[in-house]
């Protein structure tokens, strides 16, 4: 078996929705993020067997096979193919996974893995129905939806149904989006970002300037203001826009090879895969997924809680990071340490991919060896993964 690495991870700056992205067409957006990766690493782009893309809304200017569409538009050679999945939350964490997979079975030599989601443009959900059979129906006959009187089972009503479950209030859960915006402003103002950030030229939208700093990270807000904050839905009571991800858009990928590969093109690998794992649990419960595949990739991994120098846990509402860390036991001063999807944005396909970005640097600043990965996804899934950072 070949050992698989990840040389280099690249990401957009995150856009608020209707943002300074929001005309950036998806497919601009993920080929300009395999563009940089490339050419911030000098490699023949032919040499790359495969291009992975994760993307949850596969509909109009993101569908039929935006990886493909996506390589093809950034000019690179068109002897590479690409292919598109859906693994909801975490897509771009399984194209990594299907990536190193493949470099470490021997199917492949290069591949990239990446991810994209234009949330302004093509709005999150806006596919189910299309061919005329509503998913709601089958959600509610199998999964006793009618009991919370809603036409169809969203996750911030399974985050509220958890905060409560958990014993979390609201103070609980602001105070942690509190953490996220304090945690990423300070990362930012210390250039933190500057090596995983392809800054985007807005001449993909036909306009001017580069944008260059992620959008969503709010420097002025407080406990208070977030408390002041209504429920983001009329029956919820826990759940607001101060404790829930933002809807974002953005791109990110990861450069993953044999390591004599890497070694033999003279390009530094940054860190090697130890361990993957994916779990399914119960789909109204969905949130608690990052418990189960933690453990289950520690297990797979041979390495214990105390082993891992830094956690990045995707903080899609706050009672997912405030659970699994009651159940985990992590320290809080090794868990997303520059904050998370709360203060920097949640851009659905690409979070897998950006989060890598973002541990890889942050184990690199403070000279940690191993970090973890954990990402909820819809319909009661998680993936997760170890990487051990090359010293060097």
């Amino acid at each position: 078996m070949y050992e698989a690495v990840i040389v280099d991870a690249v990401r957009t700056p995150i856009g608020r929705r209707n943002g300074a992205l929001k005309d950036v067409h998806p497919v601009d957006l993920l080929g300009h993020v395999l563009r940089a990766i490339v050419e911030r690493n000098p490699l023949p782009p032919e040499a790359v067997d495969d291009v992975i893309a994760g993307c949850l809304t596969q509909i109009g200017d993101q569908a039929v096979n935006i990886a493909r569409n996506a390589w093809l538009a950034a000019g690179l050679p068109e002897s590479v193919p690409g292919c598109t999945i859906d693994r909801q939350c975490g897509s771009s964490l399984q194209a990594l996974h299907f990536a190193a997979q493949g470099v470490m079975s021997g199917a492949y030599e290069i591949a990239i893995a990446c991810g994209v989601e234009a949330m302004s443009s093509v709005p999150m959900m806006s596919s189910i129905g299309v061919y005329g059979t509503p998913m709601t129906e089958s959600l509610e006959a199998r999964y006793h939806m009618r009991q919370y009187n809603r036409s169809f089972f969203d996750q911030a009503l399974g985050a509220e149904l958890l905060a409560k479950e958990w014993g979390f209030s609201r103070e609980d859960l602001d105070r942690f989006g509190l953490r996220s915006h304090q945690l990423a402003a300070k990362a930012r103002s210390e250039g933190k970002f500057r090596r995983e950030i392809a800054p985007v030229p807005l001449s993909l939208a036909k306009s001017s300037g580069r944008f260059e700093e992620d959008e969503g990270i709010r420097t002025d807000t407080s406990l208070e203001k977030m408390l002041s904050l209504k429920p983001a839905f009329p029956d919820l009571e826990l759940i607001t826009a101060g404790n829930a991800s933002q809807i974002s858009d953005g791109a990110s990928a990861a450069l993953v090879m044999r390591r004599e590969t890497a070694e033999k093109l003279g390009l530094r690998p940054r860190a090697r895969f130890v361990a993957f794992s994916v779990v399914g649990v119960n789909p109204v419960t969905m949130l608690t997924g990052p418990i189960p595949a933690t453990r289950k990739v520690l297990q797979n991994a041979g390495l214990k809680v105390e082993d891992i120098d830094l956690f990045e846990v995707n903080e899609a509402f706050a009672p997912v990071v405030l659970g699994w860390q009651k159940e985990i036991g992590a320290p809080w001063n090794r868990v997303n340490v520059n904050g998370g999807a709360i203060a920097l944005g949640h851009p659905l396909g690409a979070t897998g991919t950006r989060i890598t970005a973002t541990l890889l640097n942050a184990l690199e600043d403070r000279g940690g060896r191993f970090g973890l990965i954990a990402i909820c996804e819809g319909a009661g899934m998680a993936n997760a993964t170890v990487i051990e950072r090359i010293d060097g």
